[in-house]
């Protein structure tokens, strides 16, 4: 490892930029090195959950997950709390609700559930920080799980703040999905359901991803009824380092990655950029169907209100018109009665709307929300540590060539052995940041796969707008033929010269 670091730093050190910026650049790079960045000993390295067994045998960088099994994982929901509360300023409340697991027989890799397989083996297995009593029991033979949460906790916005800047604490080379913009003034009721709906789409992807469904954090979250909620958050953290001071293989992930890794990362951004594209214009193409959908209902509705208010008119036909009056009585009497089919057929047309809205839409916005997460997760390593890993090669580079600068001048021992101290620092801070170079990039490679993981939901999204359309062309069609045979008394009568017009299926010329 280190001599991996030497070879790239003599070949930095004889760099252009390098030289040209040495003496401008040194006091400004004379801040403690790996500043931010917790340096601790491998050797120093523990488990939070210590009974935890360890990864199986064969490359742990590959995942073996279903889309069935991540979904199983857990489904919570989020909903409003009818009444706003605080006695100035008004907010909004959620109610959070997580439903646990599917089935009693044990999810692959789910959280909270532990297989032991007795003293035979000699080990137990807890994927997961499950509940207190769980290490006392590993000694007990057999299979058993432990069920999700199945909670109702209340929460409001700032709680969903906190519990997302703790995610980004404790994982920062991991997918984190953002949260919906918070409106503090104006919010009307379309922007809360809104952000109601993109918050149960972050919670579950948090509560279905791998390491999130393991961590304290969530279980903090979604079960915890205290009445200070983001300070416990905080307090789970305080003594916990990120994902890379607590995973044991984090020294060896270099050893697990492909040797075209960085090429792999490149192509997979693009892939996944393109992916997002393309799924981000067909979001805009459901939303707009959805939406006419809707439209629709309302127009049919304004529609036979208007032809019952037609036939609910009690004007007063003119001398004139009095010839005609019992073919205008017998249409008003028809038109009257139109208003219920077009009612039902507006209720049939909304029905369909909202049905795409939840089914077909918001599924695509929760793939987009994993997307965007990995986008977002590629942009922290590029600016995070794989910036800060090039910031400190140079920085050493600067310092060993004030070595040799010292070594000419011959400069006091003391202010020479400081130096030397620096540089030794800094040879440790550039190799934990090599480290979780490589622990990012292993995280990356674990990431692309879970988006690919997800890829299959997209013929769940494609068959739910399918039997949508069905559906909902089947039902109005019903509604529509039942509506027909009652037109014929507008045809009809001795003064009428109209007849009603055949449909397609009546006869049609085969020109």
């Amino acid at each position: 490892m280190t001599g991996g670091v030497m070879d790239r730093l003599s070949a930095e050190a004889g760099a252009a930029p390098v030289v040209a910026a040495a003496e401008a650049e040194a006091d400004e790079e004379a801040d403690p090195p790996a500043a931010g960045l917790p340096t601790p000993q491998i050797s120093e390295r523990r488990d939070p959950y210590p009974n935890r067994m360890q990864m199986p045998q064969g490359n742990p960088l590959l995942l073996s997950y279903t889309l069935q099994e991540l979904l199983a994982r857990d489904t919570v929901q989020v909903e409003l709390i009818p009444e706003k509360k605080g006695l100035f300023l008004k907010h909004v409340e959620y109610e959070v609700s997580s439903q646990g697991g599917r089935s009693a027989q044990g999810v692959k890799g789910s959280a909270c559930w532990c297989l032991s397989l007795g003293r035979s083996l000699g080990h137990s297995f807890y994927p997961g920080p499950c509940s207190p009593e769980v290490p006392q029991q590993r000694d007990m033979p057999g299979f058993m799980v432990f069920f999700r949460f199945q909670s109702s906790v209340y929460r409001r916005y700032n709680d969903f703040v906190v519990f997302h800047e703790m995610l980004l604490h404790r994982f920062p080379y991991r997918m984190v999905p953002a949260l919906p913009p918070k409106r503090v003034l104006g919010a009307d009721r379309e922007f809360i359901e809104s952000r109601r709906r993109a918050l149960r789409r972050f919670i579950n992807l948090v509560a279905r991803h791998p390491p999130f469904s393991e961590d304290v954090a969530l279980r903090l979250f979604l079960s915890f009824s205290g009445p200070d909620v983001q300070n416990k958050l905080k307090e789970s953290t305080q003594c916990v380092g990120d994902e890379f001071m607590n995973c044991k293989l984090a020294p060896r992930a270099k050893d697990f990655l492909p040797a075209d890794i960085q090429t792999q990362f490149a192509v997979s951004r693009e892939l996944i950029r393109n992916i997002y594209n393309s799924f981000y214009k067909l979001r805009d193409r459901a939303e707009r169907i959805a939406s006419r959908a809707i439209d629709n209902a309302a127009d049919l509705l304004v529609f036979g209100k208007e032809l019952s208010a037609l036939g609910s008119d009690t004007t007063p036909l003119p001398s004139w018109a009095a010839l005609n009056s019992s073919t205008w009585g017998s249409l008003k009497q028809a038109l009257k009665g139109l208003s219920v089919e077009f009612a039902l057929l507006a209720d049939k047309a909304a029905q369909q709307g909202k049905q795409e809205e939840n089914d077909v839409v918001e599924k695509l916005n929760l793939f987009l929300d994993l997307l965007q997460s990995y986008k977002d997760l590629c942009e922290r390593h590029e600016k995070g540590v794989l910036h800060k890993h090039q910031r400190a090669l140079h920085k050493y580079s600067l310092m060993k060539r004030q070595m040799m600068s010292a070594a000419v001048q011959s400069r006091e021992p003391d202010s020479v052995e400081q130096l030397e101290s620096r540089i030794v620092e800094q040879e440790n801070a550039i190799q934990t940041m090599e480290l979780r170079s490589y622990f990012s990039l292993y995280c990356l490679h674990q990431e692309m796969q879970l988006v690919h993981v997800y890829l299959p939901l997209t013929s769940h999204i494609l068959g739910a707008f399918v039997n949508s359309q069905i559906q909902g062309h089947k039902e109005m069609s019903k509604v529509w033929n039942d509506l027909k045979p009652k037109l014929n008394c507008l045809f009809a009568g001795p003064n009428s010269s109209l007849t009603l017009p055949r449909s397609p299926q009546d006869g049609v010329s085969p020109h």
